[in-house]
């Protein structure tokens, strides 16, 4: 497909058959990865649980959750425009949580290995702005890389980077608060130490790893954009990394060597943190341009009309269509029909951006003709009495 303004039948597809053993292959893939993280999950739980015992392990796991979620609803903010599969999300949340975790600990083991065998000493500074910076955000960051490899045809841009980084973060976090707050708990108890421990790391800075790893997801994801390849992604994951490992350098040395922590806080974290926000505005503001601009080509052509394009790509558009269908008959099924229909419109505008793009055969992307009959089918069920 070169031009979409030709008749409402016979349109090549955008990309390869909808069936194809690719896709199989890339299930198994998808099925693998998930189990690998679960795997290295659980190990990282019995390691949790050598050293903390079962009762700190589930104490500091029902403190960690509250982090762990305030995390998950900010991302499922923004992915919320073009959601990610949840096996693909499932499997970065496991990659932090498990392999990266795992890593660094192994990491920090064989350092401390080297330094009794040679006679050295920690330096738990160098550890805090040296070691943690590289070896965290590499084994993070490379969780999103795999994505970047694996899953291309969800791969589109900074958006999917960030969403994907920001998955492994929380499950990085989740497990990290665990130990943190657990230790506290075994050394001191249920009291000052712990609420403060508690408050540093789950109120006031329960986005630090999200922030820094998704300068890496990022990085990726404008790779991703460009229609790069492997090489390009690696390129990309090695760039991000400067930003990452820097900026959670920042954040651990400044903790340590700051006079007054909170003025520390406000006065160097939080404008990084606004400036990160709008940085996630602007590209998701981008992707509602995207949808906005590729389905009016499609209005042009006589598939959408100008109001449907309006609802489509506005977040205000999309709950006035939501609030409308529910409030008809059968609103059950109307609802369901309006949010399949936005969803497919949305992948068919980001298909044909891939397109014009030249990336039309990366990935599994469903053929135009089957976006197309499954939007007309929705508008049928919406337009029925």
């Amino acid at each position: 497909m070169t031009d979409i303004r030709q008749a409402p039948v016979g349109l090549a597809p955008i990309g390869p058959e909808t069936h194809t053993p690719g896709h199989a292959a890339r299930g198994v893939a998808a099925g693998l990865g998930i189990a690998l993280g679960a795997l290295a999950a659980a190990a990282v739980l019995l390691y949790l649980v050598s050293a903390l015992g079962t009762l700190g392990v589930a104490i500091a796991g029902i403190a960690a959750l509250i982090p762990f979620a305030i995390v998950l609803l900010t991302i499922r903010w923004i992915d919320r425009w073009e959601p990610e599969p949840r096996p693909a999300l499932v499997f970065a949340v496991l990659w932090g949580a498990g392999v990266a975790v795992a890593v660094a600990l192994i990491f920090d083991l064989g350092v401390q290995i080297a330094l009794a065998a040679t006679g050295g000493r920690p330096d738990d500074f160098v550890q805090a702005v040296v070691q943690a910076p590289l070896v965290e955000e590499s084994a993070k960051g490379f969780g999103v890389l795999l994505l970047f490899w694996v899953n291309r045809r969800h791969f589109d841009g900074p958006v999917d980077g960030i969403v994907y980084a920001a998955s492994v973060a929380a499950g990085f976090a989740f497990s990290e608060n665990i130990l943190y707050f657990g230790r506290t708990l075994v050394e001191n108890g249920i009291g000052p130490e712990f609420v403060f421990t508690f408050v540093v790391r789950g109120i006031f800075s329960p986005f630090a790893h999200l922030l820094f790893t998704a300068c890496t997801g990022f990085a990726i994801g404008k790779a991703a954009e460009r229609g790069g390849g492997a090489a390009a992604g690696f390129g990309a994951y090695l760039l991000g990394l400067i930003p990452a490992a820097l900026l959670h350098a920042l954040w651990n040395g400044g903790l340590s060597l700051a006079a007054n922590t909170v003025e520390y806080y406000l006065f160097v974290e939080v404008p990084i943190f606004l400036g990160a926000l709008a940085v996630v505005l602007v590209v998701r503001a981008r992707e509602r341009s995207i949808t906005r601009a590729r389905l009016g080509e499609y209005a042009d052509a006589g598939w959408f009309s100008p109001q449907e394009v309006a609802l489509i790509s506005t977040a205000a558009g999309r709950r006035q269509a939501l609030r409308w269908a529910a409030a008809q008959r059968d609103p059950h099924g109307k609802k369901v029909a309006m949010k399949r229909l936005i969803a497919d419109s949305t992948r068919l505008g980001h298909a044909r951006q891939r397109l014009m793009k030249g990336r039309a055969t990366i990935g599994r992307t469903p053929d135009e003709q089957e976006l197309l009959a499954r939007i007309v089918a929705d508008r049928q069920v919406l337009t029925t009495a």
